[in-house]
């Protein structure tokens, strides 16, 4: 399994309005991608993480490319990236 851990910075007082066009726009697709998909809001800021899971790397890259450029992804609206003020993508290991 791949894992990548996101991490945004949303626009002050945004966060709850993300994470809800999140739900119902982003996760769908990318379930419909071959992803597993978590994700929280950070109590107290305006911070959201989430975990992005695929069997592999090489098919993790290779749906993430195909969902980025689906019409599906191009269409999506409202899109909720556009209340994102930071992001960073880190790729983890289990160690459990």
């Amino acid at each position: 399994m791949s894992v990548q851990l996101r991490r945004y910075r949303i626009a002050a007082g945004k966060a709850a309005r993300f994470a809800q066009e999140w739900r119902s726009g982003v996760v769908p697709l990318r379930r419909r991608y071959g992803f597993e998909v978590d994700g929280w809001l950070v109590d107290g800021t305006d911070e959201f993480i989430w975990v992005l899971r695929h069997s592999d790397r090489a098919t993790f890259e290779a749906a993430d490319t195909a969902y980025y450029r689906s019409s599906e992804r191009a269409a999506l609206a409202p899109d909720p990236a556009r209340l994102i003020e930071q992001a960073r993508h880190d790729w983890v290991t289990p160690v459990v």
